[in-house]
């Protein structure tokens, strides 16, 4: 019988289930059966013998929905292998890698919880039309002036590639 694995995610434009997919796919291609499903569609852990989560951050933090799972199944969770991801516009600025300790932060919540066997970190969209706050829009538009982003989409799919190519043997623990 195929490993089970859950790759779960919370988003708000469609950057972040973009990457779960593409990590999902990964994890099949190594042969494990994999579901890829919104963090609010998950109702039962037990047909996973493993969990890849991931969120978008807003205001340097994993959106409440991504939070609210892993607190209400951290049981669950710290019974299995399990792997966390954010999608963070902070890693498409100039010298993203100097901000990698800064974005690694925004995992501290999830860690408290339960503790992953591998943390992936990677860029999303920005898509200015899609920000829903009028006053973020403002704030993205004069970032993009001032060069700190560029519209567009930043994933970088060799490195969420990658990163899920290796989790096969850290999840099947």
């Amino acid at each position: 019988m195929p490993h089970k694995i859950l790759v779960t995610y919370a988003s708000r434009t469609g950057s972040t289930l973009g990457v779960a997919e593409a990590i999902g796919k990964t994890l099949a291609e190594s042969g494990a059966q994999v579901d890829v499903l919104p963090m609010q569609a998950v109702h039962d852990l037990s047909p996973y013998k493993a969990v890849v989560a991931g969120s978008a951050i807003q205001n340097k933090q994993w959106l409440p929905e991504a939070v609210q799972f892993i607190q209400a199944n951290r049981v669950a969770l710290s019974a299995k292998p399990f792997a966390a991801f954010l999608v963070c516009m902070t890693l498409a600025m100039k010298h993203a890698d100097q901000y990698r300790g800064f974005v690694s932060d925004f995992l501290a919540p999830v860690r408290q919880v339960v503790n992953p066997v591998s943390e992936g970190f990677f860029a999303g969209v920005l898509d200015i039309k899609k920000v829903p706050s009028a006053g973020d829009r403002f704030k993205f538009r004069l970032s993009v002036l001032f060069g700190v982003w560029k519209e567009g989409d930043h994933r970088d799919w060799n490195a969420i590639q990658t990163w899920a190519a290796g989790l096969p043997r850290l999840l099947t623990v």
